[in-house]
């Protein structure tokens, strides 16, 4: 157990973790890719769960055969946003089962630093999260924005905790929480302990394979997430 007076920083991916947005994210892409190109595309042979914002993009704008050049990357991703805001009020979805109460939990401890590590542009995230009441729990973030690798998100985002906090946090003392094998990997870069919540597009099963430090089924049981997490 840590001491009392050492801090630890907790890492959270948004989409299949926090929220299941109904597929908002989705449709704003489809919306947008319809208005461009001219034709509807199920996203087959797309990878979307855990990867960034621009890389979906970079993967859409090549099945186009259309050059993924950074401007229409750029252009393509302030269309899907606008969308987004759109789209997030039509889709039921909602916050995953304990984390609304967890999040209350973590913000009153002291030793505890909120802050997310997402493939979301940060303007995605914060409307994801401001629609359903999530964003205030967290102090910072690294975005899409930061890189179209989510691989080197992990470095901007003990970057921001190290200017927020005044203080190092090593390995030891973060925890990348996530749904997919790509925020498992993402949490090795930095050698963080992974934390892997089967609550979005993979099972277990498939959690498991890539060898998280941590395997949970949900967040539904909060107390025994605290204590099994030493949270």
């Amino acid at each position: 157990m840590e001491s009392a007076n050492s801090k630890r920083l907790l890492l959270f991916d948004i989409d299949g973790t926090l929220i299941d947005s109904a597929g908002a994210g989705v449709k704003a892409l489809q919306h947008v890719f319809d208005r461009e190109f001219g034709w509807v595309d199920d996203f087959s042979g797309i990878e979307i769960a855990g990867r960034t914002d621009s890389g979906i993009v970079h993967q859409l704008l090549r099945k186009a055969k259309v050059d993924p050049n950074e401007q229409r990357i750029h252009l393509f991703l302030q269309e899907y946003v606008e969308r987004l805001a759109k789209e997030l009020p039509q889709c039921p979805g909602r916050v995953l089962p304990g984390i609304e109460q967890l999040l209350r939990q973590l913000q009153q401890k002291p030793q505890i630093v909120l802050g997310l590590l997402t493939g979301n542009l940060e303007r995605g995230a914060r409307l994801k999260l401001e629609h359903y009441g999530l964003w205030h729990f967290f102090e910072f973030g690294a975005f899409a924005d930061d890189h179209h690798d989510r691989n080197q998100l992990g470095a901007f985002a003990r970057q921001r905790a190290r200017e927020k906090h005044g203080r190092e946090f090593d390995s030891a003392a973060i925890d990348v929480i996530g749904d997919t094998p790509h925020d498992i990997a993402c949490g090795k870069a930095i050698r963080a302990r992974t934390i892997a919540v089967a609550t979005g597009r993979f099972s277990a099963d498939q959690l498991a394979a890539h060898e998280p430090d941590v395997l949970l089924p949900n967040f539904s049981n909060v107390k025994a997430v605290l204590a099994e997490l030493g949270w």
